[in-house]
């Protein structure tokens, strides 16, 4: 029975029998005349099949691969697939190991220890699981950069359309969340010696100047400070944490009467720990190597994990219920200063790989079926950076407008976490967005536009839902 399949088969096996006779005919000829043995060798080398595959100057083997994004790029100014695995491993820890692991410890503070590290456990088992499946789906559809085009082929226009928008608006949300990190970062430092609003300024050119690079190798380097900087600030904390041990072993394995609203806030924010995902197929599209997905998805998604339950359990052990969020402040107001410094660039370049992975679905949009993209001419650099400049002045209208930093992560923990990332509970966009809704409409978000302080550490005591933290 001939299938669809076979149809794309046939014209290559006809080739290769083809060649295999035409080889075989020069061969006898040069039998029977000796003077053309030089000549017949030349054209059974031609006319047998070639190796297209290539390789880079360190001998990685790059296949090739039909109807790639990016094409053949030999001869572009622009050369996007330029990563290996490990770079991608970084971007892909940047991505995921920010923001949200600062909010962790007083998710098991309110959940209790059990079901805090459960929910660490299992949503980052499945958050891998549902990883690889991008990089599966992806090595079988070369030509998907985003999820808007995983949606363009499983549902047409309208899962495209519907996926697009999903994409930026988290991505922007995240943006945002970095550009008022950014403001209570230096709050905290400087003790507010400036209007908030500058901050958030300041926060936004910084972040617009990083991301003008248009290759995810170039921001890879960045996202290898970011690494290492939450890494060494938290460290810092816990030491601090450890020697001052605010209130040591006063923790509860499951606690009880948490209410609804209150126990929402840090199973989003766990989910958000976990939702890297909407940036994986841009990570994936950009590998040298596209089978190398599944190595630096396991080595990111090991060391986040790890990394996520040691620090929550460390710090609620020895601060207790009193845990701040962001975690920094749970230190003393000194080592608080101390390891928000020494986050700032985690603070910055994590937003700057999601800048750079909105400005890159838009970018492409917008030049499909040209090589525009791909070239350093004042009409690909000029809407390379309008599109840049763009999305981080969204995202800055979003800082201003939700100053909270508890209620900004569940915020897009309710929106797009699950969406992304799990896809576990679909009624968890609902009363997701129902519980910050109401806690933003209690007054607990702050004003909009404020020049006032917004470094105010959110803490959460037994018998109380929320009260501040002191120093």
């Amino acid at each position: 029975m001939l299938s669809f399949s076979n149809l794309f088969s046939i014209p290559a096996i006809a080739v290769r029998q083809r060649a295999a006779s035409d080889s075989a005919s020069l061969v006898q000829s040069q039998q029977q005349q000796p003077g053309v043995e030089k000549n017949a060798r030349a054209n059974a080398q031609s006319l047998a099949p070639q190796d297209t595959s290539t390789s880079d100057p360190e001998g990685q083997i790059v296949p090739p691969a039909e109807n790639d994004v990016f094409g053949n790029e030999e001869g572009a100014e622009v050369h996007y697939k330029t990563c290996k695995w490990w770079h991608t491993s970084v971007l892909m820890l940047a991505e995921n190991v920010s923001l949200g692991v600062l909010a962790l410890p007083q998710a098991l503070a309110i959940l209790g220890l059990v079901p805090g590290l459960l929910l660490l456990f299992f949503l980052g088992v499945i958050a891998t699981y549902t990883g690889w499946i991008i990089g599966e789906f992806r090595l079988a559809h070369p030509s998907v950069q985003s999820f808007a085009d995983c949606g363009m082929l499983i549902a047409g226009p309208v899962g495209m359309w519907i996926m697009a928008v999903g994409q930026v608006l988290i991505l922007i949300f995240i943006m945002g969340a970095h550009i008022l990190s950014f403001s209570i970062a230096m709050n905290a430092i400087t003790g507010h010696v400036m209007c908030t609003i500058w901050w958030n300024v300041t926060g936004l050119v910084l972040c617009f100047i990083l991301g003008m690079p248009r290759t995810f190798k170039n921001v890879s380097y960045l996202s290898i400070f970011s690494c290492l900087s939450i890494i060494v600030a938290v460290l810092v904390a816990m030491i601090a944490i450890g020697i001052q041990k605010p209130d040591m072993g006063n923790i509860l394995a499951v606690r009880p009467d948490v209410p609804l609203i209150t126990g929402l806030g840090p199973v989003l924010n766990i989910i958000l720990a976990y939702t890297g995902h909407v940036a994986y197929f841009s990570f994936h599209a950009e590998l040298k190597n596209p089978r190398d997905f599944t190595k630096a998805l396991l080595l990111e998604q090991s060391l986040a994990v790890l990394f996520y339950m040691t620090i929550s359990v460390f710090i609620y052990y020895y601060a207790g219920p009193l845990i701040a969020s962001p975690a920094l402040g749970s230190a003393s107001p000194l080592v608080t200063k101390i390891a928000f410094g020494i986050a700032l660039p985690t603070i910055i370049v994590a937003g700057v790989v999601n800048g750079s992975v909105a400005t890159k679905y838009m970018y492409f949009k917008l030049w499909s079926g040209s090589d525009t993209a791909s070239k350093k001419n004042f009409k690909s650099l000029s809407s390379w950076y309008g599109i840049c400049a763009g999305s981080w002045f969204m995202s800055w209208i979003l800082a201003e407008s939700i100053p909270s930093f508890n209620l900004f992560l569940s915020l897009i923990g309710a929106l797009f976490g699950s969406m992304f990332s799990c896809k576990l509970i679909r009624m968890q966009f609902i009363l997701g967005m129902w519980a910050s809704g109401t806690e933003m409409h209690r007054g607990a978000g702050g004003r909009v536009f404020s020049c006032g302080n917004n470094w105010q550490p959110r803490s959460w005591a037994a018998g109380d839902e929320e009260v501040t933290g002191a120093h």
